[in-house]
């Protein structure tokens, strides 16, 4: 069995280690071009010479939530994406949400400011039953942070492509109840994937149906946002903030105005990273079972994008 790691912009001998360590019986390596055609592949943002040049590959290994980047190359058919269940990034997401929410709710980013200027400042305390936290796609993370929301007692809302249930979570599913959602919605959290039909979902039309002085949490894709509508949502006054992780362009330009803007937090894709050595065994536990011949968990559905 041999087993190619495509890693770009992220050093891969780390990974080559904890596989061969794992799978002692594989011969793993770092793609070259020229190396001989892998059975299975551990990748992000491989080039598309890669794909091309391991015609015979029988899985395609992301170590990331999100294969949209996968999912723009020209793959074959018969090659199968699989992406990584959790991880250890759930958890990591959770805390991320959390802490976003409950520093616009308690209005820490204020009393920050106040600090700064030597004020001993009042602020009149927010009803957590006036604060309904609404999350944007309800998979693995987004079902984490929904019940990890309710720890804290806000209200939670959900909508997905399809119809789920949650405990204690007032689910929608579908375009055709999406205005209802995002109305309800007083924080919204977006963890969509990313596809054709959600590209630029957080656009001027959907953030102007969510109630007034809402809150926007992005942390799925930067081309979920269309960042012009953002910006002029805020400046009217609709939107009251914004804490955004990912971005159209990344790193984000030096001169990008979120950086400096009053009303946006900015953090460089941190929200949930992958965690390698839970993320190898993850993936050697897989590999495994396809050459047993059993089942495994997290292929991708191209049609759906996820």
């Amino acid at each position: 069995m041999k087993i190619a790691i495509c890693l770009t912009q992220m050093k891969p001998e780390p990974w080559l280690e904890s596989l061969t360590s794992l799978l002692p019986e594989a011969e793993v390596f770092v793609w070259q071009p020229g190396s001989p055609v892998a059975d299975h592949a551990v990748v992000w943002a491989p080039p598309q010479a890669f794909i091309d040049e391991q015609a015979g590959l029988k899985t395609l290994f992301n170590i990331g939530a999100g294969v949209d980047a996968l999912l723009q190359l020209r793959l074959p058919s018969e090659l199968q994406v699989v992406r990584l269940d959790d991880a250890g990034m759930s958890v990591q997401m959770a805390e991320y949400v959390c802490h976003a929410v409950i520093r616009h709710f308690r209005e820490f980013d204020a009393y920050e400011r106040d600090v700064r200027e030597g004020k001993w400042s009042y602020r009149k305390p927010h009803l957590r039953s006036d604060f309904s936290v609404g999350v944007m796609g309800l998979g693995v993370l987004g079902a984490r942070v929904a019940k990890t929301l309710q720890a804290f007692e806000f209200p939670v809302n959900g909508w997905s492509r399809s119809a789920k249930q949650l405990p204690d979570v007032q689910c929608f599913a579908g375009m055709q109840q999406l205005d209802a959602f995002l109305a309800s919605s007083r924080v919204l959290v977006n963890l969509l994937p990313l596809t054709a039909e959600t590209e630029n979902i957080l656009n001027k039309t959907n953030m102007a149906k969510l109630p007034p002085q809402a809150y926007v949490i992005n942390v799925a894709r930067g081309r979920h946002l269309v960042e012009e509508d953002l910006l002029d949502l805020l400046e009217s006054g609709h939107l009251s903030g914004a804490t955004l992780d990912v971005f159209r362009t990344e790193p984000l330009p030096a001169d990008h105005v979120f950086w400096t803007h009053p009303k946006i937090t900015v953090t460089p894709h941190t929200s949930a990273r992958t965690l390698r050595e839970e993320s190898a065994a993850q993936i050697a536990n897989k590999i495994k079972a396809l050459d047993q011949g059993h089942p495994i968990s997290g292929l991708v559905d191209r049609r759906t994008g996820y």
